[in-house]
């Protein structure tokens, strides 16, 4: 019984630091994206519904950031890693359409392209994701390394 008892703690803290580390990025993220939003408040103006957009891509980013981090150490971790930059695709897609935003001032017309820019987010996010899949690949590897040990049958004929 108290071997049970002594062991509890050093079981729970790993889930402790791994929840605290997680709410701190987290907390850390929206405190980038509220001063950042300070800047972007003029962008909404012209834009309707960014704000929306940007509230709704953070909200959802936080959420598998802190997800991915509490799965860290397993397999899981990288897979939401992956969703987290799949949703980046997926929502620069969604959100900016064709890329092309009217801008009317009194007496002025103006069309912005933004193909530029979602062309380099989505190449930066498929170095993400590539990185991604190479972190999980290593994971694997090194498991299937822990599970081949050097006294087993298999490890000696290679």
């Amino acid at each position: 019984m108290e071997n049970e008892s002594a062991a509890s703690p050093k079981s729970k803290s790993p889930i402790l630091r791994k929840t605290l580390k997680a709410t701190f990025k987290g907390i850390i993220l929206y405190a980038v994206y509220l001063v950042l939003s300070q800047f972007l408040a003029p962008v909404s103006q012209f834009v309707p519904g960014f704000q929306q957009i940007v509230e709704t891509f953070v909200m959802v980013y936080i959420i598998l950031m802190i997800i991915a981090e509490l799965t860290s150490g397993s397999i899981l971790q990288y897979f939401f890693d992956a969703a987290k930059i799949l949703f980046t695709i997926a929502y620069l897609v969604i959100s900016f359409g064709t890329g092309l935003f009217e801008v009317n001032f009194p007496g002025l017309h103006c069309i912005i392209d933004i193909h530029t820019f979602l062309v380099i987010a989505m190449l930066l996010s498929l170095v993400g994701l590539a990185k991604s899949v190479l972190q999980t690949v290593d994971y694997m590897n090194r498991k299937a390394e822990i599970a081949l040990a050097p006294d087993t049958p298999e490890a000696l004929v290679s």
